[in-house]
């Protein structure tokens, strides 16, 4: 009974934190724009296929392997939570067990996949403390994000220790044993010289020990790189369907052009109390929810960087750079947002006080970086609507974009010759 007492208590403490963070991410996608998200057949297959398959992480092979077990393994494992959750409640012992079968198969599942998530958090420690992996480097990539990384490693391997830890002293604790055990069973052999009591007490402390880690890991990932591990499904449900190279039209500027086309309202006069809306993307009210979902979700494994063109050749831009800029930005203005709105300024500004001109202008558009993402994050859309920004609101663009805007203005296309002078140059040679 005192059990279930301070379970409930912990369980509803951590319940309140979590509630607390997500209040908080609600209201900060409050002060983002909308983004119609539709046929939901297409996008559960492409779930199903990228983020439950992981088809994109095995562009490399053994890596890809390597973290497609590890997924796959905490998908398995969730369930042993859940059941430790529903017996902290009641007060029961393996609740699920009334499966039979099915639960010898869950629990055999869940104790191998404990042993190679334990293995593969292992490796990868060691291939960040030991291997100069290049796309974990960068100008974006601080002291701090590499901490962040080994402190949610460090977790998953106790997590996975606690985990087996478990359910090898269960084994001893002269209790029913309900389930099978594969790889605890083996272990447990080193210790059948402990008496019953030691090894329950052992299990105790190993239970309590895993399903707190459990909760404080969940309050930490929404501040964590690796909150991935919660969004990483859901965002490759919501992310585009079309072809990665079609730009979306801006609906305030295709409704004025409908309407300037339109004899019956050409001439309408506008409304004079109506404020015109800001062209692009200048700061994070400006950006769709999903732009922001897609910063929360991405995981700074930096494959969009490691093939960007413009950063191979050298250039400043970082596609992964740009989605840890927007969610830094965020937690940097969102809270004036929320308290006085979105006419908030604190002279700041995503573009240039984050995201350079210099940056925008670096990319060519060629999708390589969303083409790559594990998570399907489309990183060109939102540099399109920085883009639409600097030109259409403060004409601002390299020299050769607005002499070709120029000549498409003046000439009908992007040459300086006029259409009366385009084929002059065919007199020269002989046809």
């Amino acid at each position: 009974m005192l059990k279930q007492i301070v379970f409930i208590i912990v369980l509803l403490i951590t319940l309140g934190i979590f509630s607390y963070t997500l209040r908080n991410l609600i209201l900060l996608f409050k002060q983002t724009k909308p983004f119609p998200i539709k046929d939901f057949g297409k996008r559960f297959l492409m779930m199903l296929k990228i983020a439950i398959g992981q088809t994109k992480i095995f562009r490399k092979p053994v890596t890809g392997l390597m973290h497609a077990l590890v997924f796959w393994g905490f998908c398995v494992i969730t369930i042993g939570s859940l059941e430790m959750v529903i017996d902290g409640i009641s007060g029961s012992e393996r609740i699920f067990s009334f499966i039979g079968i099915f639960y010898n198969f869950i629990m055999a599942s869940d104790d191998i996949f404990a042993f190679i998530i334990l293995i593969m958090i292992l490796l990868f420690i060691g291939r960040r403390l030991f291997l100069n992996i290049k796309r974990f480097t960068g100008i974006e990539m601080s002291h701090k994000n590499h901490i962040d990384a080994y402190i949610a490693l460090s977790m998953i391997m106790l997590l996975m220790v606690s985990l087996l830890g478990m359910n090898t002293f269960y084994l001893g604790s002269g209790n029913e044993i309900k389930g099978f055990y594969p790889v605890s069973s083996i272990f447990a052999s080193f210790f059948s010289n402990i008496n019953n009591n030691t090894q329950y007490i052992l299990y105790e402390f190993f239970w309590w020990m895993h399903i707190l880690l459990i909760f404080a890991f969940a309050n930490m990932l929404p501040y964590s790189k690796h909150f991935h591990v919660f969004l990483s499904v859901p965002n490759v449900f919501l992310s585009r369907l079309e072809p990665l190279g079609k730009l979306y039209n801006m609906e305030n500027v295709a409704k004025e052009v409908k309407l300037m086309m339109n004899p019956e309202t050409a001439f309408t006069a506008s409304d004079s109390n109506t404020v015109p809306e800001r062209f692009g993307v200048k700061d994070v009210e400006d950006v769709t929810w999903k732009n922001y979902f897609d910063a929360l979700c991405c995981t700074q494994c930096g494959r969009c960087t490691d093939v960007c063109p413009a950063n191979i050749t050298g250039k400043k831009l970082s596609p992964r750079k740009l989605m840890m800029d927007l969610r830094a930005r965020m937690n940097e203005k969102g809270s004036g947002l929320i308290k006085n709105g979105k006419e908030f300024n604190d002279n700041k500004s995503l573009i240039k006080d984050y995201f350079t001109s210099e940056e925008i202008w670096a990319c060519t558009t060629c999708n390589a970086c969303a083409n790559e993402c594990p998570v399907n994050i489309n990183h060109p859309s939102l540099i399109i609507d920085m883009r639409r920004y600097l030109v259409m609101e403060e004409s601002s663009a390299p020299s050769g974009i607005k002499a070709a805007i120029t000549n498409v203005e003046n000439n009908g296309a992007p040459w300086q010759y006029s259409p009366e002078d385009r084929l002059l140059w065919t007199k020269e040679i002989n046809l």
